[in-house]
This record gives structure tokens, C-alpha cells and sequence, in this order.
């Protein structure tokens, strides 16, 4: 096997190594990282992660990841501080995904209004699903759609089973069903004209998620937290495919070492020019400058 590297890597989704932006931070959350990931959190400073990225030839849209509820100060302050660290590290740190709970109301439509205003970098909505128990397609979501639409922002919505909860009595309150690709068909047929990426391998439901994909022209998708060794056979197949100007890579940093995520979808004997489609010239295509 040749030591192939992709021309550029643009990480469409993956998240803080520094202590504060980690997405897992209650005792809970870290406890169950060692137990889905098995892994233990080991923090960096900002300035190591921005270094690691360079080093890695990255760029990244980082995620601060689903925080439980908190003081709507406590959620401005956190994402000034993701701000603060992309206006130094620009370079490497495209954007965020932000996750503001639409049960907030007026409080959420107006912390997302701030943000996106700030126009800096790629700025887009979050949302998780299982991750509040609220659907991508419930109606508290509109407004927020509305507002992307006017700043002509992204949505990423996520898809498939989430580590939250898993393995747990009950999956600790997570509703898997909250996570179905059938409510990014929905949100994609109200809002045809809003961009939106769904995010992560949508198993157990992804026929269903390969089936919007081909129907919905809005829809992206971009596929992190998994080894593409993993992934479904049918999903390896139409990456290659129907959906090879379609799909785009995301890492799930900390979890996942670049190196590794190379050489896994290397394995897999999907061309160069599949490749070079996956790690960059999609978002590039979607995004324009700013994957560049």
C-alpha cells in the first residue's frame, strides 16, 4: 500500500481537545466516554491543538458538542470563547456548529442571530436529536431555520445511534427515535432552499438515510465517529457511487487520530479521485472558499 496522503483534509465535524470546549465534561459524561470509547480525556491547550491540526495538514469545523441545559450566559460566554480561539487559530479552525436548545424560545433564536452576525468563519446550527430528545423536525426548530436561511448558514443534523446513553438502564432518557433520517427528509422538503448536512453513519436506518440523500438536493453528509471499515455495506457501495460528489469526511477529533482515519478509508480501495472527493473537494464544492 502506497503512503497516499490527501492533497488537503477539511474535517467537516470534530470537536475540542482543550478542557473547556471538551464535548464530555460532567462526571457522567466522562465515565461514559471510558465506557463507549474506552478511552480516557486528555486535554491539550489551544494553541497544542490548533498545532496539531497544522501539523495534520487539517481544517477543521469544530463542535462543542450537547451540553446539558445551562444559564443562557453560561452558553454566550462558551461560545465567545470558541470565537476568541478561531479569530487566533483561523488558519486551522474553519467554524463551529453550535447547539442552542430551541426550548430556549426567544432566547435561542437570539443567541444564534448574535453569532451568526459575528461573521467569522463558517457559523452553522446544531442539531443533535437524540441529543436534546427534540427532532430536527419539531416546530420549536423554525425559527432557527429561518435565521440560517436568511444568513445563508448550514444546518447539520444528526443522524443514527449516539454514544449518549448507550449501554445504560433506559439509555439514560435518550430517545434513538429523535435521530431518525426520516426528520431530515422532513426538514428538507419544508426548507428546500436551506443547506443542510446530516451527520454521522445514520445506522441502524442507513438505506433510509441513502434514500434521502438521492432524493433531497439539499442534503449533504458527512460521516464521522466511524472507521469507514464500519461502515454498511451499501453505504461503501454508493460512496463510490451515486453519492460520491455527496459525501465528506469528518474525523470525530479527539476520539479518532487522523492517521488512522487515512489509512482506514484508504483499505477500503476507493480511488484517488473518490478520495480526494471525501476529504476535500466536496466541502470545497459546498463551501467554496471557506473549505479552502
Amino acid at each position: 500500500m502506497t503512503a497516499w496522503r490527501p492533497a488537503r483534509i477539511f474535517d467537516m465535524h470534530s470537536h475540542w481537545g482543550t478542557r473547556r470546549g471538551y464535548p464530555f465534561q460532567t462526571p457522567e459524561e466522562l465515565a461514559q466516554q471510558e465506557r463507549v470509547f474506552r478511552s480516557t480525556p486528555s486535554y491539550v491547550s489551544e494553541a497544542d491543538m490548533a498545532e496539531h491540526f497544522r501539523a495534520t495538514g487539517v481544517r477543521a469545523i469544530l463542535d462543542l458538542g450537547v451540553r446539558a441545559p445551562a444559564p443562557i450566559d453560561e452558553v454566550r460566554a462558551l461560545h465567545d470563547y470558541a470565537f476568541d480561539t478561531q479569530k487566533q487559530h483561523a488558519d486551522v479552525i474553519a467554524g463551529h456548529w453550535l447547539h442552542i436548545d430551541p426550548r430556549l424560545g426567544r432566547l435561542a433564536v437570539n443567541e444564534l442571530a448574535r453569532c451568526l452576525g459575528r461573521r467569522q468563519g463558517l457559523v452553522g446550527l446544531a442539531v443533535s436529536g437524540a441529543g436534546f430528545n427534540v427532532a430536527a423536525s419539531d416546530p420549536g426548530y423554525a425559527p432557527l431555520y429561518e435565521l440560517c436561511l436568511e444568513a445563508r448558514a448550514p444546518v447539520l443534523i444528526m443522524v443514527g445511534t449516539t454514544g449518549l446513553g448507550a449501554g445504560r438502564p433506559g439509555g439514560a432518557g435518550v430517545k434513538l427515535a429523535f435521530s431518525h433520517p426520516r426528520h431530515v427528509d422532513e426538514v428538507a422538503a419544508t426548507y428546500p432552499e436551506l443547506t443542510i448536512v446530516a451527520s454521522r453513519p445514520a445506522w441502524p436506518w442507513q438505506a433510509d438515510m441513502i434514500a434521502v440523500l438521492l432524493h433531497k438536493a439539499n442534503v449533504w453528509y458527512e460521516v464521522h465517529g466511524w472507521s469507514p471499515r464500519y461502515f454498511t455495506a451499501d453505504l461503501k457501495s454508493e460512496i463510490a457511487r451515486r453519492l460520491h460528489d455527496r459525501v465528506m469526511f469528518g474525523a470525530d477529533y479527539p476520539m479518532f487520530r487522523y492517521e488512522r482515519l487515512i489509512a482506514d478509508w484508504q483499505s477500503e480501495g476507493y480511488g484517488e479521485a473518490v478520495l480526494e472527493n471525501i476529504f476535500h473537494r466536496n466541502a470545497e464544492r459546498l463551501f467554496g472558499e471557506l473549505a479552502r
